[in-house]
C-alpha cells in the first residue's frame, strides 16, 4: 500500500480529500491518504503546501517525491531537508484560470474599456477608437507553463504578441532572451504580461531603469509574482505619465496592507491574488498522475530544477 500525507492547512483536507480519493481510484492506485502519521519513515509522497504543518522533511527516510499544490516553489525550493525530487503543481484549472485572467485583462486595456466603465456620468466618450488587435503589441516576460499558453492564446486573437524567457525558446511568435533581449522586447510591449518566477534573478526586473524603455503610456499587467516589480519606481513612472496604468494581482506583502498607495492611486487596478486559483478537482488529477508514474517507475513531471529556482 502505498502512504501519501496531505500536508497542508486543515481546511484545505476536507476540500482535497474526495477529489484525490476519487483520482487515486480512476488511476487504480491503491494509495492510503492521511493527514498526519506518527510514522513519517512509512510515508512514499508528501501533498505540500508552505502553509501547512510539515517543514523539515528528514523524519521521511522512505520519502519518493515532495508534490507542491502550489505554482510557485520559491517558499519551498531551498528546503534543504528535501533529499528528493520536488515538483511543482502544474494543472488544467490553475492555466485555464490564469489565462482567462491575463485575456480579459489585456483585452480590458486594449479596448479602454475603463474610461466607460468608470465613467457613467452621461457624457457619450465616442472620440477614442482602440487599434485592431493586430496594430497592438503585446508582450510577455515569462514562456513557462502559464506564460506560453496565455501567449497563444492571445496571439490567436490576433495580437502581435512576442515574448522573453532566461534562455532562448523556440515558439511560433517572436522570443527575445538575455538582456539584451529584455530591451528588446520592452521597447515594443505596449501591454506587457509578468509571469516569470520569483528568482534571484528576476526581483526587481522592472525597475527604473528597465520601465524607461517601455513606450510612453505602456500598461503593465502582473499577476506573476510581486518580487518581479520595484514598488517605488512603478509609482514613479505612473506619476509621471510614462506609464498609463498598472492592472497588479500579486504583491510583496499580501494580503497589500489597506495604507499602500496602489489601493488609492488612479492608475493602478488592485485583485486580491485571485488570477489563477489552484483547484482541488484539476490538481488531484495531476497530483495522481504524479504518482501513477512514481509508482510504474517512471520520472516525474514538473520537477523544479533546484539550481534555477523553479
Amino acid at each position: 500500500m502505498t502512504i501519501a500525507l496531505f500536508a497542508d492547512r486543515a481546511e484545505n483536507w476536507q476540500r482535497y480529500r474526495a477529489p484525490l480519493e476519487r483520482a487515486f481510484a480512476e488511476r487504480g492506485l491503491e494509495v492510503d491518504l492521511v493527514n498526519d502519521t506518527d510514522a513519517p519513515e512509512t510515508v512514499d509522497y508528501i501533498i505540500y503546501s508552505p502553509m501547512g504543518p510539515v517543514q523539515d522533511f528528514a523524519p521521511f527516510t522512505n520519502l519518493k517525491a515532495v508534490l507542491s499544490l502550489w505554482a510557485g516553489v520559491e517558499r519551498i525550493e531551498g528546503n534543504e531537508t528535501i533529499k528528493v525530487p520536488l515538483c511543482r503543481m502544474v494543472d488544467e484549472g490553475l492555466t485555464g484560470g490564469m489565462v482567462e485572467w491575463v485575456s480579459g485583462h489585456v483585452l480590458r486595456h486594449h479596448l479602454g474599456m475603463d474610461v466607460h466603465i468608470c465613467h457613467q456620468d452621461g457624457v457619450w466618450r465616442n472620440g477614442i477608437v482602440p487599434p485592431l488587435a493586430r496594430d497592438r503589441k503585446v508582450g510577455f516576460l515569462g514562456l513557462g507553463a502559464l506564460g506560453a499558453v496565455c501567449a497563444r492564446v492571445l496571439a490567436g486573437l490576433g495580437f502581435d504578441v512576442a515574448g522573453w524567457s532566461r534562455s532562448a525558446k523556440d515558439m511560433e511568435f517572436p522570443t527575445f532572451s538575455g538582456a539584451a533581449g529584455l530591451r528588446e522586447i520592452l521597447g515594443r510591449s505596449e501591454i506587457l504580461v509578468l509571469l516569470l518566477p520569483d528568482t534571484a534573478a528576476t526581483r526587481n526586473v522592472l525597475n527604473n531603469e528597465t520601465l524607461a524603455v517601455l513606450p510612453k503610456g505602456a500598461v503593465v499587467i502582473n499577476p506573476g509574482r510581486g518580487t518581479l516589480i520595484d514598488d517605488d519606481a512603478l509609482l514613479a513612472a505612473l506619476d509621471s505619465g510614462h506609464l498609463g496604468h498598472a492592472t497588479l494581482d500579486v504583491f510583496r506583502q499580501e494580503p497589500l496592507p489597506p495604507e499602500h498607495p496602489f489601493w488609492a492611486h488612479p492608475k493602478v487596478t488592485v485583485t486580491p491574488h485571485i488570477a489563477s486559483e489552484t483547484r482541488p478537482e484539476s490538481a488531484a488529477r495531476t497530483i495522481a498522475d504524479n504518482i501513477a508514474r512514481g509508482e510504474a517507475g517512471q520520472p516525474f513531471v514538473h520537477v523544479v530544477d533546484r539550481k534555477a529556482g523553479y
